[in-house]
């Protein structure tokens, strides 16, 4: 992808024309029509031009995609505040992931699990310097966890108070980190592949009650 100064707002503008585009058709027509072709004709521009800003479609489909990473975010504190404990608030924070992934999981999809040719952590930054806006409403202690498009640093992120408040060492934190980020890329591929019949409401659940039981078991063996 392009390299661009925050002072060249000429390089700026062109990349949110394209994004903007590309999130008009996902909402008109779907994620799986994406084309480099489509997406210049709604931008006013001819193909070549977008391969001047993006490797590939799947990059562009990324930046697009982020853009409705905005509901989950904003639904996240609240979702959360009703929490007891530090082990609830963990569970809730994947719950609230898990719901709004299951309902648009082709959006997800292209953010945390397709290949995408680039550092998606490079990607990520550079949408948040084109479009910093976007965490105007996300709280100060998310924002790291939010910014993060790589699953295993989210997911170190929201068990490190588990760790800090000794429900968890540093290694089976990780170990259960890994084994919720696995089966949640399990879940998402399927129903992205149409492999399973599960509603998002039916994934949402078992998804659940399988990461309750994974922290339930990480806390025991900790504990013992």
């Amino acid at each position: 992808m392009i390299d661009f100064d925050n002072k060249d707002i000429k390089k700026k503008r062109t990349l949110k024309v394209f994004i903007e585009a590309a999130r008009d058709l996902i909402e008109e027509n779907g994620i799986e029509d994406i084309t480099i072709r489509a997406v210049a004709k709604k931008a006013g521009y001819n193909s070549a031009t977008i391969y001047n800003y993006f490797d590939n479609c799947k990059q562009l489909i990324f930046f697009a995609s982020l853009d409705f990473l905005g509901e989950y975010s904003k639904a996240m504190p609240d979702y959360i505040a009703d929490a007891n404990d530090e082990v609830e608030r963990f569970i809730k924070m994947w719950e609230c992931f898990c719901k709004y992934s299951f309902e648009s999981p082709k959006t997800y999809y292209a953010i945390f699990t397709d290949n995408i040719g680039d550092h998606p952590e490079i990607l990520m930054k550079k949408y948040f310097n084109i479009f910093p806006e976007k965490l105007d409403t996300a709280p100060d202690d998310l924002l790291p966890m939010l910014q993060d498009p790589d699953l295993s640093h989210r997911a170190a992120i929201a068990s490190k108070p588990l760790i800090e408040n000794d429900y968890l060492s540093e290694k089976i934190a990780r170990q259960m980190d890994n084994m919720i980020t696995y089966i949640y890329h399990g879940m998402l591929t399927l129903m992205v592949n149409e492999r399973i019949e599960y509603n998002s409401e039916e994934a949402l659940e078992i998804i659940i009650s399988q990461i309750r039981s994974i922290v339930e078991n990480a806390i025991c063996c900790h504990n013992k």
